[in-house]
């Protein structure tokens, strides 16, 4: 008769009998793995410092330590930190592949204006390697308001056409009816002017990159940025402490994942638009 116990208790492996031996997987972005403790599934976004960084298809994210504990399609897996060496076709932060003689080119006379020194250093990280290899500059206004200025002082033309990102473009607000204003006026013809709807370019980075449900509101009467400084606990005493609140900010940035699609799309346009061959 079969001994159901086995004949040695105490044989090598005793206590790996019955269950399947993990494999080890690179963590490679993109690969959708489970949890096998609680259920979570989603798509590896970051894998770093020994951590791996899931977001499920609600956009919802969550990290664990690397190794054991996974699962993909039932089956155990151990998820170790992937090769250096890049796989096939490298992406660029915005998801496009990258160039592999990607020096920059002489800059067009064409620009992509934005309001502010936080928006230039967004669109920078974001879209840096794209916009030098088109040879496309962006410029920061320091204001919408300032945007009349620059263009009786440089008009635009055929060949020199302004791209411009404005924030808090909603119906009825200060900077929607400014920018009408602007279209209908006669430099019109050679601008591109499009905006988020956010008061300020901070919330274009998702709350699931910052690691919170929403952005916080901020009481009536408060500047947005002090606002937003006290609700995370972040000294706002001065602008000092406001440029290093950005930057704790920006650093939650990496790839185009990271912001909101109402502000990716409109970047996208303005690349499309200051790029576009003359007639």
């Amino acid at each position: 008769m079969d001994d159901r116990y086995g004949s040695d208790v105490l044989a090598a492996g005793w206590r790996e009998r019955g269950f399947a031996k993990a494999s080890d997987l690179p963590a490679v972005k993109d690969l959708v793995v489970e949890v096998a403790d609680d259920g979570y599934c989603g798509a590896i976004t970051r894998a770093q410092a020994g951590m791996v960084e899931l977001e499920d298809w609600k956009g919802r994210r969550r990290s664990f330590p690397m190794g054991g504990g996974f699962l993909i399609e039932g089956k155990p897996v151990r998820l170790v930190a992937p090769s250096a060496a890049p796989q096939g076709k490298r992406r660029t932060a915005s998801g496009s592949f990258v160039v592999e003689d990607d020096r920059a080119k002489v800059a067009l006379p064409s620009r992509i204006l934005v309001e502010g020194r936080h928006d230039a250093e967004l669109v920078e990280k974001v879209w840096g390697a794209d916009l030098r290899v088109e040879g496309v500059v962006v410029e920061y206004l320091q204001g919408v308001d300032l945007l009349e200025d620059l263009l009786t002082q440089a008009p635009p033309s055929a060949t020199r056409r302004y791209g411009v990102l404005v924030d808090h473009l909603v119906p009825g607000s200060k900077e929607t009816r400014l920018v009408e204003q602007i279209l209908r006026g006669p430099h019109g013809k050679h601008l591109k002017i499009v905006g988020h709807p956010y008061i300020d370019v901070w919330q274009c980075v998702t709350p699931a990159a910052m690691g919170i449900r929403s952005w916080p509101q901020v009481p009536r009467g408060t500047e947005w940025k002090v606002g937003i400084c006290r609700a995370f606990g972040w000294p706002a005493e001065d602008q000092a402490d406001i440029a290093r609140a950005w930057q704790r900010i920006l650093s939650r940035v990496t790839t185009f994942r990271d912001l909101e699609p109402s502000l990716l799309g409109r970047v996208e346009e303005l690349i499309d638009f200051v790029t576009e061959p003359t007639a």
